[in-house]
């Protein structure tokens, strides 16, 4: 090196030191904000760089802030190393951003051509990477001058050289690469229509949350189909969540590019155009594959992407990348689902295997089934073979995002995405951490934080955007575990009194909102309890304007509703408790389980018992009794009913106690108590009537109708369930709608009106479909599968009844299935399946005595009788009819008794006594023709078919 040249060197280099010192910059920090390595900027500073790249200078002096005349004096100070007279006379300096010109001709002093390492400060090619984090130098002769499509147009210039360049730099497969193969088969036939084959660019966007496995994916994927693009796979690494590092710039990028595929480094085109074009040229017609990892942006990526045909680009990025050119392919990847979790973690940790699956399963979920978590337990795990599964889990439970190998933890994961955030940015996603649930919308969001709805869905459209969050449903989001847990823990060095104020906000909006569903849901509307209102009433809520909008909202807010309950339980709030618990009232009724559902309104009694809340607790006990009903508990349901009516009365609620005696008429009539039954819906009704109160009234009118149709009252059921209906048509009421058409759907098909109860039976069914209520629907097909058998479609009746009892016994109702089970055995029965319908029957005669529903034993009593007398037992066919007949006299259920006496009649005939038959069955038809049944009919003809006389051995009771 002259003397001359070396001066230079120590000039530029003591330049460089001064600017950043005057900066206040360690050269760490320097390299941090110039995307350069600190040894770049150590060897720059010292002089050692003989020939720092323009990119390089300009790096450095948008890290240093300098601009006007004192950037020039600095570029040309580094230029005049770039570029000596003696090696390039005539040339050109590059100051700014402009383009370095060089002459064609080189002189007979030319220095020797540099390596590329020797002569750049930032080797474009060191992106290129044979790990994700290691550098990779393509060093590579330089070959002849060529021609080059970027020609600067102001004068000749130096063709770029060629080099071969590298051809192939994909890191190593992951070993234990697990699952995603439908991500895999979908890229891979995606490009079956493009790359490889002369179509376009394939390109494929993977994108998903830290930790989710995105690059593994698209190494997975680039081993497996390198062969079909043999020109070249590359790999390169853009750094956009890289710790300590910058996002690699675009010029940077295409500068490791071009030099890969053989362009020599010092003819690079300074502009972003010019190099982008030169990519392109030299990727034209090659068939290669291209891994662009952890991008920043779709402006980092595009000018990447070839512009022939016959290539495949795999982009990895936890971001959206929503404006790439051409038809990009979105790939969202998900954490694994739990067996390939567990996969995973076998594979990685070998010696694991004879541990329990139980074990196995806990430490998938303890890790969120993330790949990232689930890598990093299995590492542990061979680290420590001396530790058991579950000394593993324990760890795993105390300390799972601090969990490390080297330098990776879950945490870290997390912590460089949340450092890429603004401030307020930041608070808003710890804010979500407080969130008691896991799905989360702008409402919510706006309450925690206390802005508005719009700057809320603003946020976590960023967040979303940023791999932090999930799409969960329209503008509703979701919190992986982990992430969520790491929120939390930042948001544990925020004030005390802040993150208490956040969480209250939250709860008084779901309070708020979830009470206007109640009111639209009940019905029966509770009269409210000075608990039920928050004490500030929140900013903003959704408009719920009917029951169906107020159903979809507490559906989808099921998850964060009960959380929050289960919150405020935890946290002993006793009057959020009561509130919350009778909000969520109607979507427990609706959806249940009701096993929960009577464990939470148990603790909503309690804790306004301890409040010495009356109304509230009458409230809960009335909650409590309605569940008890649809589980089966018919004596637990009567006393919870009887002392919140007690309670009403003491309180002089007069609307309370109408909502008691309609749940009370309901239970009796169930019980077979007829008459207390209808002395309650009278009393009900006349006060629902004196309040005004058209939704109290359209309930009490469904239970009396359904009373009176057991009774035989047709016409009156038809009437009381007619305006039942009208009433819910009003409301906009799709529940009650369905529930009055399924009754008068029964009345319909008790008189004989087949078409007409399956009119209101379908509709029923489609309205129920609407709403998603499985209850609803399991009761409309128990009536629409017993008409269509008694139509004669068998088939369509079997598939009905079956479908209710699944739906019946998903849920849990006992009442359900026992209302099933008796239909199902008549279908079973009728086809020739006798011993299916013995099971059928046996079981639905258990249930209904269990729970104890009179007039549903004594219609499956009826049913026995008549399968025991098809199958030759009269003895035990006459038995069972014989029961049903004194507990349908018993509970005054006419149907059934004229069922049981026409039963007893054909065992008669069948055993050859004559009068005695013909006694039974003209008895069994007076009493349905007296009740307006459709069966008078048949028994009728019956009778006409028997002859006169015959042996007598007595009359059926």
């Amino acid at each position: 090196m002259s003397a001359e040249r070396s001066r230079n060197h120590e000039a530029f280099g003591t330049e460089l030191r001064a600017g950043r010192l005057a900066a206040g910059l360690s050269q760490e920090e320097l390299a941090g904000r110039s995307g350069m390595s600190v040894r770049a900027i150590s060897d720059l500073e010292r002089g050692r760089t003989r020939w720092p790249h323009p990119d390089s200078v300009d790096r450095v002096a948008d890290a240093l802030g300098l601009g006007g005349a004192r950037r020039a004096e600095f570029v040309a100070l580094a230029a005049r190393r770039l570029a000596p007279a003696a090696a390039l006379p005539g040339a050109g300096a590059r100051t700014g951003h402009g383009t370095r010109q060089q002459s064609a001709a080189v002189g007979a002093h030319e220095e020797p051509r540099r390596r590329p390492d020797e002569e750049l400060a930032v080797d474009p090619g060191s992106e290129l990477t044979a790990a994700p984090q290691r550098g990779l130098r393509p060093a590579f002769p330089v070959a002849a001058a060529g021609n080059t499509a970027a020609a600067n147009e102001t004068g000749p210039q130096a063709a770029p050289h060629s080099a071969p360049g590298v051809r192939y730099s994909l890191p190593p497969d992951t070993a234990a690469f697990t699952g995603r193969q439908v991500e895999l088969d979908r890229i891979a036939a995606a490009i079956a229509g493009t790359a490889g084959i002369g179509g376009g660019v394939a390109i494929h966007v993977i994108s998903g949350m830290p930790g989710v496995g995105k690059t593994a994916l698209a190494l997975h994927a680039a081993h497996v189909l390198k062969d079909r693009f043999p020109d070249r796979q590359l790999f390169l690494s853009l750094h956009a969540h890289t710790p300590g590092r910058l996002p690699v710039t675009p010029e940077a990028a295409l500068a490791g590019l071009l030099t890969a595929v053989g362009v020599d480094a010092r003819y690079l085109p300074g502009d972003l155009d010019g190099r982008a074009a030169l990519w392109r040229d030299r990727m034209a017609g090659q068939q290669a594959l291209l891994v662009l990892d952890s991008a920043a942006s779709s402006a980092q990526v595009a000018p990447l992407l070839p512009g022939g045909e016959g290539c495949l680009v795999l982009v990895t990025s936890r971001r959206h990348l929503g404006d790439l050119p051409g038809a990009a392919t979105p790939v969202l990847l998900e954490t694994l689902p739990p067996q390939e979790a567990q996969e995973m973690f076998r594979r990685l940790a070998p010696h694991a295997a004879d541990g329990s699956p139980e074990t196995v399963a806990e430490l998938a979920e303890l890790a969120g089934f993330l790949p990232l978590a689930v890598s990093l337990l299995a590492r542990a795990c061979a680290w420590h073979p001396s530790w058991t599964l579950a000394d593993l889990a324990a760890e795993t439970r105390a300390r799972m995002l601090t969990l490390a190998a080297e330098n990776d933890s879950v945490g870290a994961a997390f912590e460089v995405s949340y450092r890429h955030l603004d401030q307020g940015r930041q608070e808003f996603f710890r804010r979500l951490g407080l969130h008691p649930g896991t799905i989360i919308d702008s409402y919510a969001a706006a309450a925690l934080v206390g802005g508005g709805v719009a700057e809320a869905s603003r946020q976590l459209d960023a967040l979303h955007g940023e791999g932090l969050l999930t799409e969960a449903g329209h503008r509703r989001y979701e919190m992986h575990d982990l992430i969520r847990r790491y929120a939390r823990d930042l948001a544990a060095a925020d004030p005390p009194v802040t993150r208490e104020q956040a969480l209250e906000r939250l709860l008084d909006y779901y309070q708020h909102a979830a009470a206007r569903a109640k009111t639209l849901l009940a019905r029966q509307a509770r009269p409210t309890s000075p608990a039920d209102s928050p004490p500030t009433p929140p900013a903003a809520v959704p408009a719920l304007t009917d029951s169906t909008q107020a159903l979809a909202w507490v559906r989808a807010e099921r998850g964060s509703l009960l959380a929050c309950l289960d919150h405020a339980t935890a946290a002993g709030q006793h009057a959020r408790i009561v509130a919350l618990t009778a909000a969520i009232a109607a979507l427990l009724r609706h959806d249940g389980p009701w096993t929960s559902a009577i464990t939470r309104h148990t603790t909503a009694v309690a804790a306004a018992r301890h409040l010495g809340d009356r109304l509230g607790q009458a409230n809960a006990l009335a909650d409590l009794g309605d569940v008890r009903r649809m589980t089966g508990d018919y004596r637990g349901a009567a006393e919870a009913l009887q002392e919140a009516l007690g309670i009403f009365r003491e309180v002089g609620s007069r609307q309370g106690q109408a909502d008691a005696l309609t749940g009370l008429g309901v239970v009796r009539r169930l019980t077979g108590d007829y008459r207390g039954a209808a002395e309650a819906l009278e009393e009900a009704l006349g006060i629902y009537r004196a309040a005004g109160h058209r939704l109290g009234q359209a309930d009490a009118l469904i239970s009396r109708g359904s009373l009176w149709r057991l009774t035989g009252d047709y016409g009156g059921a038809a009437e009381a369930l007619e305006g039942a209906l009208g009433i819910y048509r009003a409301a906009g009421h799709g529940v009650g709608q369905a529930d009055a058409l399924i009754s008068l759907g029964k009345v319909r098909r008790m008189t004989g009106d087949y078409g007409g109860a399956a009119v209101a039976l379908e509709e029923a069914l489609g309205i129920s479909r609407d709403i998603d209520s499985r209850l609803a629907r399991a009761d409309a097909l128990i009536p629409l599968g017993i008409v269509r058998r008694m139509t004669g479609d068998y088939g369509g009746a079997a598939e009905a009844l079956e479908e209710a009892l699944g739906i019946s016994r998903d849920i849990g109702s006992r009442q359900g299935q026992a209302g099933v089970l008796g239909p199902l055995g008549v279908v079973r029965r009728m086809t020739g399946d006798y011993r299916g319908a013995a099971e059928a029957l046996e079981e639905a005669l258990a249930i209904t005595r269990d729970i104890g529903d009179r007039g549903g034993e004594a219609e499956v009593l009826n049913e026995t009788g008549t399968l025991k007398r098809l199958c030759g037992d009269l003895d035990h066919a006459a038995e069972y009819h014989r029961q049903a007949l004194a507990l349908a006299r018993e509970i005054a259920s006419p149907q059934d008794e004229a069922h049981a006496l026409a039963g007893l009649g054909r065992c008669a005939l069948a055993d050859g006594r004559i009068a005695d038959a013909i006694a039974g069955l003209r008895q069994a038809r007076d009493i349905f023709r007296s009740i307006g049944a459709a069966e008078a009919a048949d028994v009728a003809a019956e009778l006409d078919s028997i002859p006169a006389t015959g042996p007598a051995t007595g009359s059926p009771p």
